[in-house]
């Protein structure tokens, strides 16, 4: 991940903490699997999103839903 990218999401945690939700990143260490190197929006403990790509997130914060 490059410094920009690590802006970029901590930027976004930060967007979707303003707005009641948490930001993960998907623990998965393997490249082959399907939700390697994406992300979620969780509300309370439930998934708000699928697991989308930080474009994805970043669309859905912007749009202030």
């Amino acid at each position: 991940m490059t410094l920009e990218e690590k802006v970029r999401e901590n930027r976004l945690r930060r967007m979707a903490e303003r707005r009641g939700l948490v930001l993960t990143r998907s623990r998965r260490r393997d490249p082959l699997a399907l939700d390697y190197g994406l992300y979620r929006l969780l509300r309370a403990k439930r998934v708000l999103l699928e697991t989308k790509s930080l474009d994805a997130i970043e669309a859905r914060l912007l749009k202030g839903e």
